[in-house]
């Protein structure tokens, strides 16, 4: 990239670069961990051992000094935070939001946590239950493995930050988009995270079947065991909904419909609130969730950009389109689209969307709204990813999740127990709804 401001010299190849090589090598910058930072600190103790110890010794300090800040009040008493938080690598927020969310969805954080250890490639997988993956290109490297040893790392009460770098030289490895230490898009490393995640899965085990894995997850209930099947897997068996997408020409009548997987609704803020900073109703109308559901379900006319091939026609036509949620998943994600092009700028809605805690009700968007159950279509919330800032590629993402009761607020190597009133006034850009189980509950949106 020809940028001179953190240059790096491969020991392998020697070519001199921003992070990656001819060698097809590259670096993850943790400032602590990460092996040129062990290089640099060798030399130094080379030059000036004493320098080195005392520097050490003071940044000791300041880290102890920061363990108060793990004690806060609640309720009146004092509670320890067993949360663990994610160091950055450098621009790596995006990420670490993403995983903080995903560890607090307690069905797919457990599957992977009950996944038996692996050690690939090493001759030491004798008589032990392992699993393959389909890593693309790469053999020694596992992002199912990487991924479950850092869901295992962040709910143990450890005080220290972990360090996601072998998950984040996973991540270079197999999703070349996120090479590089500039700031990414929480959505689509999302996106990109969960697809691999499946592709891996789909992979199955070596010396055990899948069954047998998902009947030794107590997290996982009956009824998530369709991932054994086919193609499926816990991924989906979670996450996967299906839409059906209806259009109709608008000359002869004719109507298309179409089935369509999805892993996540991504939804339009409405261009009336997006003029609208504020929460307060002196301002305007709060645009709510459910005018963005609203949005995205409601029938529209496709404009001229977007005409319909008629097969009864025989040509493209003007038409109408509407989607209707034909299956609902386990766990809700609800992506709301911040980030839009206007001219050659990517710019930031940052208009305030009023969302619930509870009993957020999809059974007005359901296609066959009679077949579900009375508590089927209640959804409650688990994790709220916010991006701050103006724009997509800077500002910093954190999250919001909540575990046995308490709502925590994640912002990398930082964790503090928050309360609900700051939760829900949170710009949020991702939203993590779990299904509510059969139970009492008439909270709605």
């Amino acid at each position: 990239c020809r940028s001179n401001k953190s240059p790096w010299v491969c020991l392998t190849c020697s070519s001199v670069h921003c992070g990656s090589y001819r060698c097809d090598d590259f670096v993850v910058n943790d400032t602590k961990l990460g092996l040129v930072q062990k290089v640099r600190e060798h030399l130094q103790n080379l030059e000036n051992s004493a320098f080195t110890a005392d520097r050490h010794r003071k940044r000791k300090l300041l880290e102890n000094s920061t363990l108060n800040s793990k004690l806060l009040k609640v309720n009146g008493s004092t509670a320890a935070i067993c949360a663990t938080g994610l160091r950055n690598l450098g621009n790596t927020c995006f990420m670490n939001a993403i995983l903080q969310s995903l560890s607090n969805i307690e069905q797919f954080c457990c599957y992977f946590k009950e996944l038996p250890a692996v050690e690939l490639r090493n001759g030491k997988t004798a008589g032990r239950r392992t699993y393959h993956t389909r890593s693309q290109g790469d053999n020694n490297v596992s992002l199912v493995e990487e991924f479950r040893k850092t869901l295992c790392a962040l709910w143990q009460g450890s005080q220290t930050a972990f360090s996601p770098e072998s998950l984040f030289y996973v991540v270079w490895k197999i999703m070349p988009n996120f090479r590089g230490y500039q700031q990414q898009d929480a959505h689509e490393f999302m996106r990109y995270l969960l697809d691999h995640l499946h592709l891996e899965l789909q992979g199955g085990f070596n010396g055990v079947s899948r069954s047998t894995i998902l009947q030794e997850n107590s997290a996982l209930s009956a009824s998530n065991k369709c991932c054994i099947n086919g193609a499926s897997t816990v991924v989906t068996a979670i996450f996967g909904g299906i839409l059906q997408n209806e259009v109709n020409c608008l000359i002869c009548g004719t109507e298309s419909r179409k089935f369509d997987p999805f892993l996540d609704l991504s939804l339009d803020i409405p261009s009336q609130f997006r003029s609208k900073r504020s929460k307060n109703q002196e301002n305007g109308p709060v645009c709510s969730l459910r005018d963005c559901l609203r949005s995205f379900t409601d029938l529209e006319e496709l404009d001229e950009t977007e005409l319909y091939m008629c097969h009864k026609c025989k040509k493209k036509q003007k038409s109408t389109k509407k989607f209707w949620i034909q299956k609902l998943p386990k766990v809700l994600c609800l992506h709301l689209k911040r980030f839009h092009w206007t001219a050659y700028l990517r710019n930031k809605v940052d208009t305030y969307v009023e969302f619930p805690l509870r009993g957020l009700d999809m059974k007005c968007y359901l296609l066959e709204p009679e077949n579900s159950g009375p508590d089927s279509c209640l959804y409650d919330l688990a994790a709220v990813v916010v991006h701050h800032g103006s724009g997509v590629g800077s500002g910093h993402y954190t999250a919001y999740a909540t575990h046995e009761g308490r709502w925590f607020h994640f912002n990398d190597s930082t964790v503090t127990l928050t309360d609900e009133e700051t939760v829900v006034k949170a710009k949020a850009y991702i939203l993590f709804y779990v299904e509510r189980q059969a139970k009492a509950g008439s909270d709605k949106l």
